[in-house]
């Protein structure tokens, strides 16, 4: 127990020590005009310290709109079939304020299969809690730089011996945890479009478990799953233009597609797989978001993708291409809204 919350306690010390430093106005000196959201300013009109709290709140919905969404609906073409599967994320913005650039969330992730065998069982879902820190880099909410991290455990919620007498893993009743830390370097490009708003984010990082390290994690995974990852997205999102029902000749904007693809490579030693192994070391996947107006912060989504080794706790022995179809949802839904 003790150890799950170290690097938590670790997390939390730094928060209190950036949070003083990330509440200054330093990068918001003085200047003849200032722009905010892509207008300027001239700064006679306006503080710098009220400036640099526009840009922070900003900045903050663009850190809503990159959290992790849920999902809810069926993959397709697995080894193991499937009659239902669900990625239920809940985010908790633990701390978002204008007079700091720095936005902090804590989430609960858990992953289900329910199998399509006698009994529907579902098979051991994956417990994913975390933390997540974003940190704002420049001052351009058009052109949006910043860097985000965080600690994620992983586990079944099994007790089970991770390796059974003759060497070899045991899915069925098993133990499968790991703990890893993440840094990413994300930057954007927002474009207005007279009924349109159009947002991309481009994001890379570094994935590192704690099993590279010889603790955090089951016995028996060193050497067959893979400690260090490089992970990429690119997203871009699609707000229109709606009319605004209480007040006439005025627009809102709310969402209304989304595609986003993501890929993950395992770089470090594992199985003796070559370095260049794609079959065995790229997760990728592309995703497509259609927002109905009537299903409020919901979206149809429709995407596949391949797994080189599954990211779903026992199943990381698995490689296979699937599809997926169903319902998503999430804050990251709720920005332009």
């Amino acid at each position: 127990m003790f150890t799950l919350l170290r690097p938590i306690f670790k997390i939390l010390i730094g928060l209190i020590i950036l949070i003083p430093f990330s509440s200054r106005t330093g990068f918001a000196s003085v200047a003849d005009t200032i722009k905010v959201k892509g207008t300027s300013i001239i700064q006679d009109t306006i503080t710098a310290q009220i400036a640099t709290r526009l840009i922070n709140r900003d900045f903050n919905d663009i850190y809503v709109q990159n959290l992790r969404s849920s999902f809810f609906g069926q993959e397709l073409f697995q080894p193991i079939k499937t009659q239902l599967v669900a990625d239920v994320v809940a985010n908790f913005v633990v701390y978002n304020t204008p007079k700091s650039r720095l936005f902090v969330n804590a989430f609960t992730r858990v992953k289900i299969r329910l199998l399509n065998t006698p009994g529907a069982p579902v098979k051991s879902p994956s417990y994913m809690p975390g933390i997540q820190l974003f940190y704002r880099l420049n001052h351009d909410v058009r052109n949006p730089e910043f860097l985000s991290g965080g600690y994620t455990h992983h586990s079944n919620g099994v007790r089970g011996p991770t390796v059974l007498p003759d060497g070899s893993f045991n899915p069925d009743s098993g133990k499968f945890s790991t703990n890893f830390y993440t840094l990413n370097y994300t930057v954007g490009k927002r474009t207005d479009k007279k009924d349109m708003i159009i947002n991309q984010y481009k994001t890379i990082g570094l994935e590192v478990h704690s099993g590279l390290f010889g603790t955090g994690a089951a016995a028996g995974l060193d050497g067959h799953y893979g400690w260090i990852r490089v992970n990429g997205t690119y997203m871009i999102n699609l707000a229109k233009a709606y009319d605004d029902p209480i007040r006439p000749n005025n627009k809102l904007f709310a969402n209304w597609q989304r595609v986003q693809f993501d890929f993950s490579y395992i770089a470090d030693k594992y199985n003796n797989y070559n370095t260049f192994n794609i079959k065995k070391r790229l997760n990728v996947s592309l995703k497509y978001y259609y927002h109905l107006p009537f299903l409020q912060d919901v979206s149809i989504m429709a995407g596949g993708g391949y797994r080189g080794q599954d990211d779903y706790n026992f199943s990381f022995q698995n490689s296979y291409g699937y599809g997926m179809i169903g319902l998503a949802s999430g804050l990251s839904f709720l920005l332009n809204r």
